[in-house]
């Protein structure tokens, strides 16, 4: 356990707590037990590390990361059991879905050791995998995506903005300083802001970040075999190609010589890692169970990674919107225009975007890109990302 205790402490010094993402401060960080899922790449290592560091001895705390060796041949429960023996209180476990029967150690670790609080971390495929419905009674979730467009304006170029609510943001309360231009850096956040990490070689990183969700995290908790993840690859590049896609199941099915059934479950996977994003109808009545109308990547980062020159600005302007938004509020697809919230309507579109299809709808609204300020119901794209 030394060598564990030993490479902990190196992973504090070199964290650096000058920014927080969104999801620090929205975890109750007095449960007793936690998880934090959300993709690749998002910043979920740093931000365990940041709440230790600054707020947590490192006596009685230790951070782990279950593909460490040390797990060949140790079990999480027996780490737990020598932690606790030895004055330990606070046990952050990175990447767990890396560790076969994670969830039943965990369940074992909260019945055992009252006293020890256990952290969490792991693919967001670990949402739809029935360990965490077993936990559910145990551990409190938190699921985190990539930066919003002000926590990126924050970390890249030290500009800082409060959050604005969606009723701020449609009434108009969106502040900015006089000299300030947003419009000079919504450009290349859309291209390559979403990850919070460096921008040097950012498109080897997302393809990284691609390449292990679907031929590692994915098929590990599917249960699929080499060519049943080729077939997720494939199923990705049909939809990259034609974003935002309407889903034909059948003639995918035919594609990709799977049932529909597949292509369903299919899609859900590579939802939940965080690479693309279902517009749902209202059919449903609760979260997700509506009939899915369209298909979009995951975040405008992944459009210009995927499909480089090819990217649409339509489709990267709906994408933003759907994306930054559906952290904190339920958006479904509009009979009439592009999305609805609650009882908002939004037709997303360019400066020269019209009223038209929103003539005669209540509470709808024009969101332009290319525009600094709001004007009567019309509303820049960028102030969606001060959402979070």
């Amino acid at each position: 356990m030394n060598q564990l205790q030993d490479r902990y402490n190196k992973l504090l010094l070199e964290t650096d707590t000058r920014f927080h993402r969104y999801m620090y401060d929205r975890i109750n960080w007095n449960s007793r037990m936690i998880g934090l899922t959300g993709p690749r790449g998002v910043g979920k290592t740093t931000l365990v590390l940041q709440y230790i560091k600054e707020n947590l001895p490192t006596d009685t705390s230790l951070y782990v990361t279950a593909e460490d060796f040390y797990f060949a041949d140790h079990r999480l429960l027996e780490l737990a059991d020598d932690f606790v023996k030895h004055g330990g209180k606070h046990l952050f476990i990175d990447e767990i879905h890396r560790y076969k029967d994670w969830s039943k150690e965990l369940k074992l670790m909260y019945d055992y050791h009252p006293e020890l609080q256990v952290v969490f971390t792991g693919s967001s495929v670990l949402d739809i995998n029935k360990g965490v419905a077993d936990l559910s009674r145990r551990a409190v979730m938190y699921h985190m995506q990539g930066l919003s467009f002000r926590e990126y304006l924050l970390f890249f170029h030290d500009v800082k903005f409060p959050v604005y609510t969606l009723d701020d943001v449609l009434q108009r309360k969106v502040e900015i300083p006089s000299q300030f231009h947003p419009l000079q850096f919504f450009p290349d956040y859309l291209r390559q802001g979403y990850y919070p990490f460096s921008l040097e070689n950012q498109g080897i990183h997302i393809q990284q970040i691609v390449n292990l969700a679907l031929e590692s995290d994915i098929p590990q908790y599917a249960g699929m075999n080499v060519s049943t993840g080729r077939k997720l690859k494939q199923l990705l590049a049909i939809i990259a190609k034609s974003v935002p896609f309407k889903p034909n199941i059948s003639s995918i099915a035919t594609a990709l010589n799977v049932s529909r059934n597949s292509v369903a479950d299919y899609c859900l996977y590579i939802e939940e890692a965080g690479l693309i994003a279902q517009l749902r109808d209202d059919t449903g009545g609760i979260r997700g169970l509506g009939k899915v109308d369209k298909i979009y990547l995951d975040n405008t980062n992944l459009i210009y990674n995927l499909g480089g020159d090819k990217a649409e600005i339509g489709n990267v302007r709906e994408t933003f919107f759907f994306n930054q938004m559906r952290v904190n509020y339920d958006i479904i697809t509009s009979s009439v225009s592009d999305f609805m919230i609650d009882n908002y309507t939004f037709e997303v579109g360019g400066r020269k975007k019209g009223k038209k299809q929103i003539e005669g709808v209540p509470n709808a609204f024009v969101v332009k890109d290319d525009i600094e300020f709001a004007s009567g119901n019309t509303i820049p794209l960028w102030h969606f990302g001060f959402n979070y």
